[in-house]
């Protein structure tokens, strides 16, 4: 059995490695979705003109991996409190949002939403949106696994203040 999850988090480049190292993950797909525009291309998409949000579409083993266990993963990937963008990359194409598919996976994404808002570990509310799942285009191949086929280009990404917040925010609060 198979099902999927899509999440947008920043830049789609960044969000491939954490799921796709997990069990249970099948593929982590970068694409695009949430906008008004059939297929666009990358270009389009940083254009802000399609309504488009970089995100990646994962399909995962249930019995291996539960969704609930992929929304963990996801806030620990991100800033929950930027609204329009991600570190770095700023613009509505980099929002953070948990696109569900269904009403069971958008209570799972509100209750752990809500969780996060009462630990209180952030300063400033939660600003990631839980919207409803709109057709997923995915993105070219040069941007497929990109973590793998560009190593340097994609650490200079993470560099760019992912993975200290990560570190910051999420690591350092687990211990």
């Amino acid at each position: 059995m198979e099902d999927t999850a899509i999440f947008a988090g920043g830049c789609f480049w960044c969000m491939v490695k954490p799921f796709d190292t997990m069990p249970g993950i099948n593929k982590v797909i970068s694409g695009y979705t949430g906008g008004h525009v059939a297929n666009p291309s990358y270009e389009q998409v940083s254009s802000h003109t399609t309504g488009h949000t970089e995100a990646v579409k994962i399909n995962f083993d249930p019995d291996i991996i539960s969704y609930k266990q992929l929304v963990q993963i996801y806030w620990q990937q991100t800033d929950p409190t930027d609204a329009m963008g991600q570190f770095q990359d700023r613009g509505d194409n980099y929002r953070p949002v948990i696109f569900v598919k269904d009403e069971a996976q958008r209570k799972i994404a509100e209750a752990s939403k809500k969780a996060l808002e009462e630990t209180g570990m952030f300063d400033q509310p939660i600003v990631t949106q839980i919207e409803d799942a709109k057709p997923f285009y995915p993105a070219e191949e040069e941007h497929q696994q990109f973590y793998k086929k560009n190593p340097f280009r994609f650490q200079m990404e993470e560099a760019g203040g992912r993975e200290k917040f990560v570190k910051d925010h999420w690591q350092s609060k687990q211990k």
